[in-house]
C-alpha cells in the first residue's frame, strides 16, 4: 500500500481579507467556509482514503501560528508535526524543510502538498484525482493538479497542459504562466488546454530534494544547515534560525516547475492531473462570496444581518447589527474594530488598506481586538490616556509567563474561576468577585488551577501600555 503524508503549507498572510483575515491570524486559522477553519478543512480532505496508508501530517508555519495550529489540531484531534519557519522564505524553501522532514525516519513516502487556505468543495472528486496522483507520483513523477477553469480569471496562474500521457486525461506540462490580463484570460478559457494554477502538488520527498539539488542547491544547502541543527519541543520542530535566514527565498513554480515544464533533462517528469472539485483560493472577498451558499437574491449574510431589497452582497457582522437597504455588488465586513466597505469588483484592491496601515503603524491591519495565546485570550475593551482594559479568559490548567512591567501597574476582577497568583514572594487565590493589584515593577504571574475557564478583568494604568512592555522570567511555552 502506497504511504502518502499531507504536507500542509500555512505561512500566507491574506491580507485581501481584511478584517478578518490579518498578518498576525490569517484566514488559514478562520472558520471562512463552515465551523472548521481552512486549516482543518485541509486536514480532513485526506480522511477517508482507505486504499493509501496516509501518514501523520506535517504542517509548515510561521513561529507567530504554532500555538493556535497545535490548538486547531487538538480540537480535531489528529496528532502532526508542526515544522516551525524562523521567517518565511516563500513555498520552495518550505517544502525542502517538509521533505526532510519526511524522510527523517529513513523512508521516502510520497508527499500530498496543500495549501493551508484553499477550499475545495467536492471531496470525492479530490480523493479520486489523488489516488490517480499517487501512482503517478510514487514512480518518480512530480504531479500537480489543474484546475478545469470556468471563466477568465485574471487571479490566478495557468498551466498549458501538452502531450496526453498514460493516465487518463493527464497531461505533460507545457508552460506555467503568470496571471493574464482580461483579454488573454478569455483566449486560454477558449483555447481549453489552459488551466488555473492551484499550487496542488504530489511528489516522493527524495525527487523533491534531487530537483532543488539542480535547480537551487543554495536553497537545499541553507535548509539542509538549517535542519541538521534543529531542536523538537513536543509537537513542534524548530529548524537552526541563522542558518534558516540564510536561505534565499523562491516559490515552487520559480525554482522548479518552470525547469521541469521546458524538459531539463535533469530534472524528473512532470505531469498536470485535471481536476474539477469547487477549487478557490478564497484570495479575496469576491472569491468567498462564489463558493458560500446564498439566497435567492444572491446575498450571502453572516451575522447579525438585515437586508432590504439588496442583491449580490456578502455582509458579515462579528459585533453588531449591519442594515443595508437597496444596494448591490458590494462588499461589508464588520469587525469590532474595523469595517469594511467595498464594491466587489474592487476587493482585490483590499491589499492596498493594509499597506497603508502598516505604514501608518496602526495595529488593526495586524491584530485582531481580540488575541489568542497559548494560554487563552484577551479582547482590549477599552484605552485612553494612561489606561487600558482587557478581558482575559485563561484556559483550564494554563499559565501565564512570570513577568514585570517597567511602566505599567495591574488591577486584576475575577468574574468567573479562580485564578492562583503569584506576587513577588507571594501566592495566593483570587476567587470570583475578587480583586488583587500588580504594583509597577513586581514579579507576577498568573494560573488558572481549576477545571474551568478563568475569566478577569484587567485594567491597566501607567506612562507606557504596549505589549513590549513585559520583562519574562520564565514560561513553559518558551517564548
Amino acid at each position: 500500500m502506497q504511504s502518502l503524508i499531507p504536507v500542509v503549507l500555512s505561512g500566507g498572510s491574506g491580507t485581501r481579507l481584511w478584517p478578518l483575515s490579518r498578518e498576525k491570524y490569517p484566514k488559514q486559522l478562520l472558520p471562512l467556509i463552515g465551523e472548521e477553519s481552512l486549516l482543518q478543512v485541509t486536514l480532513r480532505r485526506v480522511e477517508g482514503l482507505t486504499d493509501i496508508q496516509v501518514e501523520t501530517p506535517l504542517v509548515v508555519c510561521n513561529e507567530e501560528y504554532r500555538f493556535i495550529i497545535a490548538e486547531q489540531l487538538r480540537l480535531m484531534e489528529t496528532k502532526g508535526t508542526i515544522l516551525l519557519e524562523p521567517a518565511g522564505r516563500n513555498t520552495a524553501p518550505a517544502l525542502t524543510l517538509a521533505a526532510l522532514a519526511a524522510m527523517r525516519d529513513g523512508g521516502d513516502p510520497v508527499m500530498l502538498v496543500m495549501p493551508a487556505d484553499h477550499v475545495i468543495l467536492d471531496k470525492s472528486h479530490f480523493q479520486a484525482a489523488v489516488r490517480e496522483g499517487a501512482t503517478l507520483a510514487a514512480e518518480g513523477a512530480v504531479v500537480t493538479f489543474g484546475i478545469t477553469p470556468d471563466s477568465p480569471e485574471t487571479g490566478y496562474g495557468y498551466i498549458q497542459a501538452g502531450e496526453p500521457i498514460g493516465t487518463e486525461g493527464a497531461s505533460s506540462i507545457a508552460r506555467f504562466v503568470e496571471k493574464p490580463d482580461l483579454a488573454t484570460a478569455q483566449v486560454y478559457l477558449d483555447a481549453g488546454s489552459y488551466f488555473w494554477n492551484s499550487g496542488l502538488f504530489m511528489l516522493r520527498a527524495s525527487v523533491w530534494l534531487s530537483a532543488m539539488g539542480v535547480c537551487r542547491y543554495d536553497i537545499l544547502a541553507a535548509c539542509r544547515e538549517a535542519w541538521d541543527v534543529r531542536s523538537t519541543d513536543g509537537d513542534f520542530v524548530r529548524v537552526g534560525k541563522e542558518a534558516f535566514l540564510q536561505c534565499p527565498s523562491d516559490s515552487i513554480d520559480y525554482a522548479v516547475m518552470e525547469r521541469i515544464a521546458v524538459g531539463e533533462n535533469t530534472l524528473p517528469a512532470g505531469v498536470m492531473m485535471p481536476l474539477s472539485a469547487g477549487w478557490s483560493d478564497v484570495g479575496a472577498w469576491d472569491s468567498l462570496w462564489q463558493v458560500l451558499p446564498k439566497d435567492h437574491q444572491g446575498n450571502v449574510a453572516q451575522g447579525d444581518v438585515l437586508l432590504h431589497n439588496c442583491h449580490n452582497m456578502l455582509v458579515m457582522a462579528e459585533h453588531r447589527l449591519i442594515a443595508c437597504v437597496g444596494i448591490e455588488d458590494m462588499v461589508v465586513v464588520e469587525t469590532p474594530d474595523a469595517i469594511l466597505v467595498a464594491h466587489m469588483s474592487k476587493t482585490q484592491q483590499v491589499k492596498n488598506i493594509v499597506d497603508h496601515l502598516k505604514r501608518e503603524g496602526r495595529p488593526e491591519g495586524e491584530l485582531h481586538r481580540k488575541v489568542f495565546r497559548p494560554w487563552g485570550w484577551y479582547d482590549g475593551v477599552d484605552s485612553g490616556e494612561r489606561f487600558q482594559v482587557k478581558r482575559i479568559v485563561v484556559k483550564p490548567g494554563a499559565a501565564l509567563s512570570l513577568q514585570m512591567h517597567h511602566h505599567r501597574a495591574e488591577h486584576w476582577i475575577v468574574v468567573r474561576g479562580t485564578a492562583q497568583v503569584t506576587r513577588g514572594d507571594a501566592s495566593y487565590l483570587v476567587s470570583e468577585n475578587e480583586s488583587t493589584f500588580i504594583p509597577l515593577g513586581a514579579r507576577h504571574r498568573l494560573v488558572n488551577p481549576g477545571c474551568v475557564p478563568l475569566e478577569m478583568i484587567e485594567v491597566q494604568s501607567g506612562s507606557y501600555l504596549g505589549e513590549d512592555d513585559i520583562v519574562r522570567f520564565d514560561d513553559v511555552y518558551g517564548r
